[in-house]
C-alpha cells in the first residue's frame, strides 16, 4: 500500500442526493426563424452588394445552435447574390494552427459540405494598426481580403476580467479575428487591461475594416438559445453593452453559497475557454473576475473528447486523475497559457491513480473537523448544472429552496475495482 492510500483510505465519501436546479428556461422556438427576420433590419444583409466576397466569422465552442445559425447566414448571403466563405475565428485555440481551426469548426458542425461554402483557414495576418499604448491590432488574411465582413459570436460573462464589453461580438472582433497574433496582441499587458484593450482592438478594426454586422446570441442556463440579434455595425458596442447584462442575468449557478468541495467530472475547450466556467465554480484565472460559490478544494475527473487533449483549467483545480492527464495534449495546453499569458490554469493539478482518491483528496485538505459534515457538490460540466448530486448534509438547506427538487433518496457513489465513477 502506498503512503497516499495509507493517508487515504479512512477519508469518508459522503453520500449523495440527486436534484433538480430550476433556472428560467425561456428560450426561443426556432432560433433560424428569429435570425431571417432580425436580417431584415437596415444595416445588416441589405449593406451587402450583389457579387461581394463575404467572409463569415465564426469559431466559438459550446454554443447552442451555432451551426444551423452559421448555415441561415450564409444562406442568406447567397440569397442576395454575394458570395460568402467561412473563416475560422478563434484566435489562438485548434492548436494556433490552420488545419487545427478547420478541425474544430468541423466538430462543431461547420464545414465545407454542411455549410455548402470554402471554409479558408490560415494563421496568416496583416497588421491593421496599434493602439496608443503600443499594442498592434492584426486581422485574418483572408477576413482582410473580403468586400464584407459578418460576426457571429454568443455574448456572456468573461471568464477572467470584468468590463460594460466581456465576451462577445466586440472580442470575437479584437481577438478571434486577430488569430494568434491578435489574441497574443490583445493579452499581452495582462487582463488588468483587457477591458480596455479589447474594445479598442475592435474599434480600430471596425474603422478600418468592412464589417457590415455582427449576430449576437444570448443563452439560458440551460445552454439554450433564448436570443439572436443582428447588429449593424454602428451599433455593435453599444447594443453588446446591454446584452451582456442580459447574458448575466441568465447565467446559471450553484444554488449554494459555500462548498468543501467541487467535483466536476469533465473539462474541456467545448465547455469553456477555461476548460469550466469560472463564472460556475467561483475559480477564476486571475484577480480580475469575480462572482460564483465559494469553493474551498475543486476536483476535475476527466477530458471531454471533443477537447481534443486541451486540458487549459486542470491547474485551476486542486485535484485530478491521472486518466485526465495521460490524455493531456501538452503543447495543445500549453500553447493558451502561452497566448494568454495566464499560465496557473495549464499547470498540472496534484494528480492521483483514480477518481474515488481525488475525491477523498479533497474532503481530507477542505480544512472541516469532522470529514462526515463536508459539503460536496458534484456536476457533470459547468453547461450542465439542471441535475447535480449534492452531499447529503447540504439535504436540509436545498429542501428549503424554492429552486430545488430533490430527485432521490441519498446513496452511496459506486466506485468500479479500480477506483473510478465511469
Amino acid at each position: 500500500m502506498s503512503i497516499l492510500d495509507t493517508l487515504l483510505r479512512d477519508i469518508p465519501v459522503p453520500r449523495v442526493v440527486r436534484i433538480r436546479q430550476r433556472f428560467d428556461n425561456t428560450k426561443l422556438a426556432d432560433p433560424v426563424a428569429t435570425l431571417q427576420e432580425e436580417l431584415k433590419k437596415p444595416g445588416t444583409l441589405d449593406a451587402i452588394k450583389p457579387g461581394q466576397q463575404v467572409a463569415v466569422a465564426v469559431g466559438s465552442r459550446g454554443i447552442a445552435n451555432i451551426a444551423a445559425i452559421t448555415r441561415a447566414t450564409v444562406d442568406a448571403i447567397k440569397a442576395i447574390g454575394a458570395e460568402p466563405f467561412i473563416v475560422p475565428c478563434m484566435g489562438s485555440h485548434g492548436g494556433a494552427t490552420a488545419e487545427g481551426q478547420k478541425e474544430v469548426l468541423h466538430h462543431l458542425g461547420i464545414d465545407e459540405d454542411t455549410m455548402g461554402v470554402s471554409i479558408r483557414s490560415t494563421m496568416e495576418v496583416v497588421k491593421l494598426d496599434e493602439l496608443p499604448n503600443g499594442l498592434p491590432v492584426y486581422v485574418d488574411k483572408y477576413a482582410n481580403e473580403a468586400d464584407a465582413i459578418v460576426v457571429i459570436n454568443r455574448v456572456k460573462p468573461h471568464t477572467a476580467f470584468r468590463g460594460r464589453i466581456e465576451s462577445g461580438i466586440m472580442k470575437m472582433i479584437s481577438i478571434g479575428l486577430g488569430k494568434q497574433k491578435g489574441a497574443e496582441a490583445c493579452h499581452q499587458l495582462g487582463f488588468k487591461y483587457m477591458a480596455e484593450n479589447v474594445p479598442a482592438m475592435a474599434n480600430i478594426m471596425l474603422s478600418k475594416l468592412p464589417i457590415v454586422f455582427g449576430i449576437a446570441l444570448i443563452e439560458n442556463a440551460y445552454d439554450e438559445t433564448c436570443g439572436v440579434e443582428a447588429l449593424a455595425a454602428a451599433d455593435i458596442e453599444s447594443r453588446e453593452e446591454e446584452l451582456l447584462k442580459e447574458a448575466k442575468s441568465r447565467l446559471p449557478r450553484i444554488l449554494f453559497d459555500q462548498l468543501d468541495v467541487l467535483v466536476i467530472d469533465y473539462i474541456g475547450k467545448n465547455i469553456s475557454g477555461d476548460g469550466m466556467d469560472p463564472n460556475i465554480t467561483g475559480r477564476y484565472p486571475t484577480p480580475y473576475a469575480h462572482g460564483g460559490p465559494d469553493v474551498t478544494k475543486m476536483v476535475v475527473m476527466d477530458l471531454t473528447p471533443e477537447t481534443k487533449g486541451n486540458a487549459n483549467g486542470v491547474g485551476t483545480a486542486d485535484f485530478t486523475t491521472q486518466r485526465l492527464v495521460d490524455k493531456m495534449d501538452r503543447p495543445a495546453t500549453y500553447a493558451n497559457g502561452l497566448t494568454s499569458t495566464v499560465c496557473a490554469p495549464t499547470k498540472i493539478a496534484t494528480t492521483l491513480a483514480n477518481q474515488k482518491l481525488t475525491i477523498q483528496a479533497a474532503v481530507k485538505t477542505c480544512n472541516i473537523l469532522d470529514y462526515t459534515t463536508c459539503r460536496l457538490v458534484r456536476i457533470r460540466d459547468t453547461l450542465h448544472l439542471g441535475e447535480i448530486e449534492i452531499s447529503e448534509t447540504l439535504l436540509e438547506e436545498a429542501k428549503g429552496h424554492p429552486d430545488i427538487e430533490i430527485l432521490s433518496e441519498p446513496y452511496e457513489l459506486a466506485f468500479n475495482e479500480e477506483g473510478d465513477l465511469f
